[in-house]
């Protein structure tokens, strides 16, 4: 199987292409990627020797038509995933998500390969902190952030061609990832490394948002689980129950350190900043036979912290 990787220079997309060399045999993976700051070639090291690695960008036409013409199976990570850089400049979420995702459908139509879209439970908005409500793959769309409206707009065009088109597609809607190689803009690292350099990490508000966290390793099971016995044209949601306040898991990460639970500063709250959210995975896992490995969040962390300390230039 000939697999092209958008963003396989990414967090989730490099661990993806660590994860599918170990546990995948007859495949032969293509990286497409940009390269931006996000991604690097470092978090492909000590497998570059075992893909092809080709710079470039999912919005040229004419490259995305040439690597997806020698592909049996696109994996759609490429996106841009900050929410604060897209309150402050949205064109490059729409450039790469919508305008990306544009000319991958268009190609995978064209040369009929299967598609698989990765996409974020942010495309559903947010929960009420009170409610034990969780986000199931009938949950109406409602994004808070130009981020999320991107991505909301790449599901919906992917969901248009295979209607239309005979698009060969499913995507998967996963909630929030931790583990090794993400870049240090998100929370986890970015907590980790501003308190193991002595810098108090912020919090947004009274840091009491939400968040469902899934170890990267299952997220990457949950979307091979997918393409191996998904239906075409479905969309599943892969999380963990690994419910935990921003507040809890930087407090978490402080006890990895060895560092006090209010060496923390208190900010101002973002935008349209999301209250809570929560997966309900039971379609994958009933569909599927998928569930989580990690079912501890606060030991799954421990490796983290340990990986971001090995790393890091303090």
């Amino acid at each position: 199987m000939r697999v092209l990787v958008t963003g396989g220079a990414g967090f989730i997309g490099s661990n993806f292409v660590r994860r599918s060399i170990q546990i995948r045999r007859g495949i032969a993976i293509t990286v497409l990627d940009s390269l931006t700051y996000a991604g690097s070639l470092q978090n492909l090291e000590g497998v570059l020797c075992k893909i092809n690695f080709v710079h470039g960008d999912v919005t040229s036409s004419e490259l995305v038509d040439q690597v997806v013409s020698e592909s049996d199976l696109v994996v759609h990570f490429a996106a841009e995933t900050h929410n604060d850089n897209s309150l402050i400049n949205a064109r490059p979420f729409l450039e790469s998500n919508v305008a990306g995702t544009f000319e991958l459908v268009q190609a995978c139509v064209k040369y009929d390969v299967r598609l698989h879209h990765i996409s974020t439970d942010e495309v559903f908005g947010d929960l009420a902190l009170s409610s034990k409500e969780r986000f199931t793959e009938e949950s109406s769309y409602n994004p808070s952030s130009p981020y999320s409206a991107t991505k909301a707009a790449s599901d919906m065009l992917v969901r248009a061609w295979v209607r239309s088109f005979g698009l060969r597609a499913t995507i998967s809607n996963c909630s929030n990832n931790y583990g090794p190689f993400q870049h240090e803009e998100k929370f986890i690292p970015r907590t980790i490394l501003l308190a193991a350099r002595g810098v108090k990490p912020k919090i947004y508000g009274e840091g009491l948002n939400v968040r469902d966290w899934i170890h990267v390793d299952d997220h990457i099971d949950g979307v091979w689980a997918v393409i191996n016995n998904g239906r075409l044209g479905e969309t599943y949601l892969l999380g963990s129950n690994g419910e935990r306040t921003n507040l809890h898991v930087a407090r978490q990460v402080l006890k990895e350190l060895g560092l006090s639970e209010s060496f923390l500063e208190f900010v101002n709250d973002r935008p349209g900043h999301d209250l809570r959210y929560a997966i309900d995975a039971s379609k994958a896992s009933s569909e599927l036979g998928w569930k989580p490995r990690h079912q501890s969040f606060e030991d799954g962390l421990k490796s983290v912290v340990d990986h971001y300390l090995e790393r890091a230039e303090l």
